[in-house]
């Protein structure tokens, strides 16, 4: 019974649902506190999961979300730190997850040295937003790895400077022509036409463009099989979309712990199932 409590608790069932459904099925009454201590059950094997040695990464992809926590009588939004990892044999996999107050530079950085603690190494790659915060620990604890700044939210960035509302969508496109170019040669040539083209009718945005794409462009170095999957973190948006859709039930934890639980549970379940499929990349593949 705890088991099935905790399960239906992870699958993103609310502790109200969960006590109506034991109550219709077995006659038996159980309070939210019971199922959340019954979810609680579960926090030895998730530590486990959480504390599992690591080998060599390959590429490595990052993002953040953002939960509603109680905190001090307070509410305030949380975020949750997740790293996935592709490995030598192009399988993928979630390395980890955190909860921590915010993004900055402190707490990414805590984050990726407990990977490296727990034996990550050999990452040829990065892949995460501009996000100030995850760029200063990144250059902290894996200096001189390569970092591709993610295309979408790029191209997201970039439309801030865009002066005219009606300049946005052929801006966006003149972006994209950019990232789909065949190789870094053509893509450079691509950029500096389009900062050209910008330069008199919206030079902010032409600077910006001149200033930061080449950050977009990491990816050319390596495999063309790898780029479409490494060019951007919407893998790893994805997979947010899937916590948000477990999390959205419970609407607000009363703590950060109970955030880390419910993650962690949808986290590891999802890796195993990667883990178990076809690779993700051919690491053969030039």
């Amino acid at each position: 019974m705890t088991l099935a409590v905790a399960e239906m608790y992870v699958q993103g069932v609310s502790t109200r649902k969960v006590t109506k459904i034991v109550e219709e099925l077995c006659g038996l009454r159980v309070t939210s506190t019971q199922v959340s201590r019954a979810a609680a059950e579960l926090d030895e094997e998730l530590a486990a999961w959480q504390n599992r040695p690591l080998s060599e990464v390959t590429y490595l992809i990052l993002d953040a979300r953002y939960e509603k926590v109680r905190h001090g009588g307070a509410v305030v939004p949380c975020a949750v730190l997740t790293a996935i990892g592709v490995t030598p044999d192009g399988k993928r996999s979630v390395l980890d997850c955190s909860v921590a107050r915010s993004e900055a530079e402190t707490h990414w950085r805590e984050f990726l040295e407990s990977l490296q603690a727990r034996g990550m190494h050999g990452v040829k790659l990065v892949v995460s937003d501009d996000h100030s915060g995850l760029k200063a620990a990144r250059q902290a604890t894996m200096p001189g790895v390569p970092w591709q700044r993610c295309q979408f939210h790029t191209i997201q960035n970039a439309l801030a400077h865009v002066p005219k509302l009606s300049m946005k969508a052929d801006a966006a496109e003149d972006m994209r022509r950019i990232f789909n170019a065949d190789d870094a040669a053509e893509a450079d040539r691509r950029l500096k036409a389009t900062v050209g083209r910008y330069r008199k009718t919206a030079p902010d945005f032409a600077s910006w463009l001149e200033a930061n794409i080449p950050e977009a462009l990491t990816v050319f170095a390596f495999p063309a099989a790898h780029r479409r999957r490494l060019r951007t973190s919407n893998g790893l948006e994805r997979l947010n979309k899937e916590i948000k859709r477990r999390t959205r039930v419970a609407t607000l934890f009363p703590n950060e712990a109970s955030v880390l639980r419910l993650v962690s549970a949808v986290l590891s379940e999802i890796s195993d199932e990667w883990e178990a499929e076809r690779s993700y990349l051919n690491m053969k593949a030039r």
